[in-house]
């Protein structure tokens, strides 16, 4: 065709108003993509199971927010279209995501010994795939804690072993969160036998049962780490015991990538908030 000032304007409408095609607005409207997206736990931002956690993390710079299933008292409400609509309808209004699910009730209902929370993970499996969530935090501490319980572990085994496959079906992985060393947690692990159940490491609990955190994050590598807990007790990040250059060097040298939530971090006397925004831009710092 010949190219003359007429057949020129043809081509720029027309490039203008192919942009506008179903095709080109798809393409546009797909997320950022990164190697790290930051997040915090939504009980860390005095949130926990509530949608304002949306708007919280909007106000001190987050991507997106750790949302619990729910509480006992909520019948782990999560679970209810209505609530994941009011939650997907927050994430749009403050540009914020649901970055992940937890379930921490089951410190005081344990896995190990609770029926019912079998139902609560199988379920969180459905949420998360509805949610477009890849990881569900399972919490073993307090009542739940299987540090130097060989009964409870074998427990814990079995019930994985069962909702493993669907967890594999659905895409979602099951992420152990305990007083475990790295070693004690592949022991569960491997005796699921299932890819989707992996290590959600927590850096300050590790380093509090006085494991090499640095040494278990390169043992554990990419493919049993499934996400990570940024935390510090009593301290902001970056000024208690932790190294986290150290910790990003394992991270880089394992090439994981992915969420890390914020947890606790809040030194005493100061406000959530003014840490948080604060424990934000460190992390951000670390992981640039």
């Amino acid at each position: 065709m010949k190219i003359n000032r007429r057949n020129a304007l043809k081509l720029t409408a027309g490039v203008s108003l192919g942009l506008f095609s179903p095709m080109w607005q798809s393409v546009l409207a797909q997320p950022e993509k990164r190697r790290f997206y930051v997040g915090a736990c939504d009980w860390s931002i005095q949130a926990m199971a509530k949608v304002e956690a949306m708007e919280i993390a909007q106000k001190i710079g987050l991507d997106g927010v750790q949302v619990s299933l729910g509480t006992f008292a909520d019948g782990m409400h999560l679970r209810q279209k209505s609530v994941q609509k009011a939650y997907k309808n927050a994430g749009k209004k403050y540009g914020t995501q649901v970055g992940g699910i937890a379930i921490g009730e089951l410190n005081e209902y344990p896995y190990k010994s609770d029926p019912q929370t079998e139902q609560w993970v199988s379920d969180s499996i459905d949420v998360a795939k509805k949610m477009g969530v890849k990881v569900v935090l399972l919490a073993f501490f307090s009542k739940g804690d299987l540090k130097n319980d060989p009964q409870g572990q074998k427990v814990v085994i079995e019930r994985l072993k069962k909702v493993a496959p669907k967890a594999e079906k659905a895409g979602v992985i099951l992420g152990i969160e305990s007083w475990l060393s790295a070693k004690e947690s592949m022991e569960i692990i491997n005796a699921v036998g299932s890819k989707n159940v992996q290590v959600y490491y927590d850096v300050a609990n590790s380093a509090k049962m006085g494991y090499n955190i640095y040494e278990e994050i390169r043992w554990l590598g990419k493919a049993q780490i499934c996400e990570f807990h940024f935390k510090e007790y009593g301290f902001l990040l970056g000024k208690g015991g932790i190294d986290f250059n150290e910790v990003r060097k394992a991270i880089d040298e394992i090439g994981f990538e992915g969420w890390v939530h914020l947890e606790e971090s809040v030194p005493k006397d100061a406000t959530m908030l003014e840490s948080y925004i604060e424990n934000n831009k460190f992390v951000r710092g670390i992981l640039s």
